[in-house]
This record gives structure tokens, sequence and C-alpha cells, in this order.
């Protein structure tokens, strides 16, 4: 038997279920998996005829919707001509490669789709690597060739140097290409003909992908996820790898330390669609969701108590980024959010803990602050969004990438960076990242379009995004992966200018707001409440500095000649929360609200900020 995290070795007295197929669907971001997944679940019929679906079906949490990325791993199901086909919908990000790892397992064979234009990107590559390291039969899909500058061939070409560095055996050189356009909903054998549907993919699945392998003996499940049910409680999700389970049987779950708890399964559901529908049992070689198991973690096996054998837990990779969440402590704190105190934050980082299973939560020397590590930027930003809407307060500080000491010396985390721009940028984005310690690795020039590739230490990467997306002008997309650990390069020097800080608590007005945008662009707009401390703009020289954005015009008894022209201000600079966490610099912290994302200082006096200061200069003579 084959078992997560191992390879693909021949099975002898084997038995085979040829009415399965398990599959995942494994994608870069924006090449169309989630539309083509739209297809497959249409096309088979698993809907009514009058039942409204929509598109991006799969995509049901706001956040991907509003992003347009997929972040949660998810299992749907079609049948067609009388086999079930398991899906299993996985992220194209590698911030969210940790949704990977730990659903992989549940797979014999994996879907790749790549863009008929833009070919695999660098997360493809790990998404793949993962996916063939767990010996899954691979079958390619080029997606998108309906588009005008399509390069199928030259694409396959690449996708086939791909798996010449990645395959682990040669039986996975040897995969089907099929051609499809997900918007249009077809799939061909061969580019240049003309689709109808998506029953070549089906009928490739069913020809290619092998069936689950059944071994023999009492029931054994690998929890790969977990959800919650108000009525039914904890919902532990997996594979079963033997035997079968149903309603009322007796088991056992084996956690991390070894220990086993004994439990009665009371429900016992697979998937049909987007429904978790009830059966009566479940079988080796379905994914099936049981309840009646409290206290489940992903990676416990759920066994049954005659042979309660751990199956190998699943195998996540280190986060590369942290940074500190506490309690709210700016003088606007517990307006805005219903959950605030120490002990509610602490409680909701730990839960998150459960299926998030690349993310890190410590506790630090304050028992007001938390140290979170994670994969990326965008991985602890989904976390702190995600929080914000579900009314927490609290405040973060910059993120740091991860270092580690090995044989004596001190290690970073690098980077596999890759940018596809116009040629007119190349100049700018050369400055740009020339003061972030990056190696050029490769360039590719075609004509008005570049592809560059760097190696860049993490901490070279913090802030770089939005900086790249406003030198570009939207006309760019830029992907990283991790790399590995090198050797410590030294700081990255700070490019960002100082900030204008409120020098006075209050209600920001006009005037005070004018007088400001002589020294810089403003954060705020008038009527928005500020505190000391709270950094209200960016300046346009290195320092800092006060301003007080309340400060109202003197009256006298002089009438100006202009005094009845309005005072026309510069349309504020609004940051997304993204652009918040990649301004701030370490002196400073982010205030995250479920009305208001603020940028403030660590320490809110001039006074504190001053003495600090001089402080430091001490220190270093």
């Amino acid at each position: 038997m084959v078992k997560p995290g191992q390879a693909a070795q021949p099975v002898r007295n084997m038995n085979y279920r040829n009415d399965i197929r398990n599959i995942a669907i494994i994608a870069h971001v924006d090449h169309g998996k989630t539309t083509l997944v739209d297809a497959l679940l249409k096309q088979s019929h698993v809907f009514r005829d009058n039942q409204p679906v929509g598109e991006l079906i799969m995509d049901q949490n706001a956040l991907e919707r509003e992003k347009g990325i997929t972040i949660m791993a998810k299992n749907t199901a079609v049948i067609y001509r009388g086999v079930k086909i398991n899906i299993i919908d996985t992220p194209g990000h590698a911030d969210f490669s940790g949704e990977v790892e730990r659903v992989i397992n549940m797979a014999d064979g994996c879907l790749l789709l790549v863009d008929a234009m833009e070919g695999p990107m660098p997360q493809t590559k790990f998404v793949l690597a993962q996916a063939l390291k767990n010996g899954l039969k691979p079958i390619v899909v080029i997606n998108k060739i309906d588009r005008k500058n399509a390069r199928i061939a030259e694409v396959l070409n690449l996708t086939q140097d791909l798996f010449l560095e990645l395959a682990t055996s040669a039986d996975q050189l040897d995969f089907p290409v099929l051609y499809a356009s997900g918007k249009e909903g077809t799939v061909v054998t061969e580019p240049g003909r003309k689709g109808k549907d998506v029953s070549p993919l089906f009928e490739t699945i069913l020809e290619k992908i092998p069936p689950p392998q059944i071994e023999s003996g009492p029931f054994q499940m690998l929890v790969s996820n977990l959800d919650y049910d108000s009525h039914r409680g904890q919902i532990a999700i997996g594979r079963i790898w033997r035997g079968t389970v149903a309603a009322h049987d007796s088991v056992v779950c084996i956690g991390a330390d070894g220990n086993q708890r004994s439990y009665e399964i009371s429900e016992v559901f697979t998937y049909l669609g987007l429904e978790r529908v009830k059966v009566a049992g479940a079988e080796a070689g379905d994914i099936a969701a049981v309840t009646g198991i409290q206290g489940v973690a992903i990676g416990d096996t759920i066994a049954s108590p005659d042979r309660p054998e751990a199956l190998p837990r699943i195998d996540v990779g280190e986060p590369t980024v942290e940074m500190t969440f506490g309690v709210n402590t700016s003088p606007l704190a517990g307006r805005e959010g219903r959950f605030s105190t120490t002990r509610q934050l602490r409680e909701r980082l730990y839960r998150e803990l459960e299926t998030n299973l690349s993310l890190r939560v410590q506790d630090t020397d304050s028992p007001d602050t938390f140290l979170i590590k994670g994969r990326g930027e965008l991985h602890l930003a989904i976390l702190i969004e995600t929080m914000r809407r579900e009314g927490y307060e609290f405040e973060v500080s910059k993120p740091e990438a991860i270092t580690k000491v090995v044989a004596g010396k001190l290690m970073e985390p690098v980077e596999a960076l890759s940018i596809d721009t116009r040629a007119e940028y190349i100049g700018v984005l050369t400055e740009m990242l020339s003061n972030r310690q990056v190696r050029l690795v490769d360039m590719r020039n075609d004509g008005d379009n570049v592809h560059l590739e760097y190696q860049i230490p993490t901490k070279g990467l913090i802030g770089f995004r939005s900086a790249f997306l406003t030198a570009t002008r939207g006309e760019g997309i830029m992907n990283t992966i991790f790399f590995g650990y090198e050797p410590w390069r030294g700081e990255v020097a700070s490019t960002r200018s100082g900030v204008l800080v409120a020098s006075e608590p209050g209600e920001a007005i006009t005037y005070g707001l004018n007088n400001a945008q002589g020294r810089g662009l403003t954060f705020i707009e008038p009527g928005t409440l500020v505190y000391e401390g709270m950094i209200v703009g960016i300046n346009t020289r290195p320092q800092d500095i006060a301003v007080n954005v309340c400060k109202g015009k003197k009256k006298t008894n002089v009438r100006s000649s202009t005094s009845d022209i309005a005072v026309k201000l510069i349309p504020p600079v609004r940051l997304s929360l993204e652009q918040a966490i990649d301004f701030i610099n370490k002196d400073e912290l982010l205030e995250v609200t479920p009305e208001n994302i603020r940028l403030r200082k660590k320490l809110l006096t001039q006074a504190q900020r001053l003495r600090d200061t001089a402080s430091a200069r001490r220190g270093m003579k």
C-alpha cells in the first residue's frame, strides 16, 4: 500500500476499486483551474437543471472571490460513466503551500494546468514536485488555448523540461497531454481541433489515473482536513486507506504523541458536487467525512481498535516570515472590535493552528503579544484580514524573514523571483532590485515583453510587491517560491521616505490637512479621528515630521479677500492591508479593526521617540 508521503511502488496482491478515481488539480495562480473545475461540475450534471450555480463555484470564501485566488483546499466529486471522480482543488499560490501538502496525499493522480501563453511558473514547479514526490500519476492540461498569443508548442516543451527536472520515476515522464479552453468548457486531444465539451478529460482520467489500491484489514484513515458544524461538532475529513467505516462503529484516534483515544462514529459522509452526502458507510479508497470524534487534529489517524496503526503524519515545510500580533494598545482601542482582549486573541490564534498547518504561534515575553510565523506576507495578510472580518481588533508588526544558525553560520531564506513585464520597465525594476541583494539568474526578451528570474533573500521581498505594481503600472506579473537557505547577506537598506506623524489627538480638519500636504501625501480625510503618534501621511524627505492635522485657522476681525475660497485637498492615499503591511518600518505598528486600518508609531509620544533615538545613539558609541 502506498502511504501518504511515499512514492508509488509496485504492489502485488492488492485489490482495486475501479468505481473511484481520486485526483488533485494543481496550477499556478490565474491559469484557469477554478474555471475548468466549473466546467467539470456543470457538464457532469451534479446540479439540477434550474439550480443557479454561477461562476467560480469552488471559491465560496468571500476573500477568494475578492482576490481571485484559491486559498483553501476543497473537496468535490462528480460521477462519469458510473465512476465517481473525487476532485481536490488546491491553491496555486506558494504562500498557501501548506494547503497543498496536507491534501495531496488523498489523491492517486493529478491534473497539471498550464497557461498556453505563460507556461510553467515557479509555483507550478513547487506543487508539481509535491505531487510527483507522492507518486501521483500526472495528466497535463494546456489551458487557455483560445488566447490570441498562445504558444502551445513552446509551452509543451517547457512543461516536458519541468518533468525531466522533477520526475522521481521513469513512468512519470509518460504523461498524456490535453488542450483546453476552460472559459468555453471544452477539451481536445490535439491543438487545432474544435472542442465540444470536457468529455476527453473525463475519458483520460478514467484511462490514465490508477484506481485506489485497497489493502485488506480493519479501518484506517488519515485526517487531512477539518470542519465544524454547530449541531454535529467537529468533522474529520480524509481518505480511507484500509477497511470500512459506518455509523456507530468504535474507533480510536491516534494523535501526534501516539496516545490513543476511543470514540464512536456518529455519522459518515462522502462528497458529490458541492454537497456532503450522508451515507450508511464508506470504504477504502473513498474520501469521507466522519463526526463524533472531538479534539482530532490534521495528521491524526482514525483506526479500528482491532488494529490501531498510525499512518505517517503529514510533512509540512518550514515558515519563512514572522511578525507579532498583539492586543490593540492605541488610544482608540476597544471602540470598533467585538474581540479585543488577550484571551480572545490567544484563543483565536491557537484555534487557527488546527487547520492552518504551515502556521506557527508562539508566546513571547509579553503576555499580550504573540509571535506568528507563516509561509509569506500573503499567508499572514489573509489571516489578518480573516480575523478582522470576524470582529477582532489587534495590532501587528512589520514582517521579518526567519533566520537560523547552521554549523555556526547565520542562514536566511532565499526565494526564486520571476517577473514578466514590458521591456520599458526593465530600468526602473533593476534600480529597485539593486538595493535588495538580488542575483539575476535568467533573462528572456520577447520583443515588447521580458521575462526575468532572480534569487532574492526573503527580507528583500518585504515591501517589494506594492512597489512593483506601482512601478510597472499594473503591467507586470511577479511570482516567488521558496528556494532554500543561504548565508546571511546583511541588512537591506530601507528606501522608504519618512512619515507624517500626528502631534495632537482630535479630529482631522481641512486646514490642518492642507498644511500637512505641504510636507507630503496624507492618508486620511477631514473628520477622521486621530491620536498622537498615529501616522497620517508620508513625507517627501527621509525624516519623520510631527504635524498637527487637528489645527484650525485662527479667527480674526479682519476679513481676508480669499476667505470665501474653499481649500481643496489632494485626495488621500488609500493603502490596502497588504500595502500597509509592506509600508510600515520596524519602529511602527499596524492597528487592525473591523472598521479601520491605522498606521502608528510603537512609541506614541514625541518625547518617547526622542529618548529612544538618543539611547540608540549612545549604545552605538
